[in-house]
């Protein structure tokens, strides 16, 4: 399998977690979401993918987009280890938690919306800075209410590492790039560090990709 990855990308770290914790090879083809205008518009990788955004996984003659697609491929083509609780309940609940972190705080805060504030809007630095650091808390205040209602468990939905907590981790790596103080999550910053201890996801890390810069 190839995967057209940026270190930094959180849709792209998922992808990398979830292959890791899948224990399946693949190599990395960087393209560098800011070098030269941004790699991802050049035409070659505007014909593979016309979204122009990454990551993209391909397997064989199959080419994917969007991370949680994605996951949901790898999980049914590479059914062990599971990546979502056998319970029915439990796996629309990592779903949930998933998709509100992928669908509801990271879209309003991805390069192309930074870019929009800043050359469009002309919103200065500290102002998106905080736009970004909003969207994250009212986020992170929601999913650590939904987390102190769930049955225990070492990670979002149980004692496994599901769709939820690969959503999760690249998400708190943003909040702290973007300082914003974790204090008010201790549920969410002891399930990241639990996750981060283990090699699946440390290797997914972006200071650890073959174009971190």
């Amino acid at each position: 399998m190839q995967l057209h990855s940026y270190f930094r990308s959180s849709a792209a770290y998922r992808v990398r977690i979830a292959l890791n914790l899948k224990q399946q090879p693949y190599s990395t083809v960087p393209v560098h979401l800011l070098k030269d205008g941004g790699e991802q518009h050049a035409p070659a990788f505007a014909a593979l993918n016309p979204e122009q955004l990454v990551p993209v996984l391909t397997d064989g003659d199959l080419m994917l987009t969007q991370s949680l697609a994605i996951l949901e491929y790898l999980e049914e083509r590479f059914p062990e280890p599971p990546l979502l609780p056998r319970d029915i309940g439990q796996r629309a609940q990592a779903r949930s938690i998933a998709l509100a972190i992928a669908c509801d705080i990271h879209p309003l805060n991805n390069l192309r919306v930074l870019r929009y504030l800043k050359r469009t809007l002309s919103v200065s630095e500290e102002e998106r800075d905080r736009w970004y650091r909003h969207w994250i808390a009212l986020g992170f205040d929601a999913l650590e209410q939904r987390l102190a209602g769930l049955a225990g468990g070492a990670f979002c939905v149980g004692d496994r590492p599901t769709f939820a907590d690969i959503c999760l981790v690249p998400q708190v790596f943003n909040a702290r790039r973007i300082a914003l103080d974790m204090a008010a999550y201790p549920r969410i910053t002891a399930i990241d560090s639990r996750c981060r201890e283990i090699e699946a996801f440390a290797a997914a890390a972006p200071e650890r990709q073959p174009d971190a810069a």
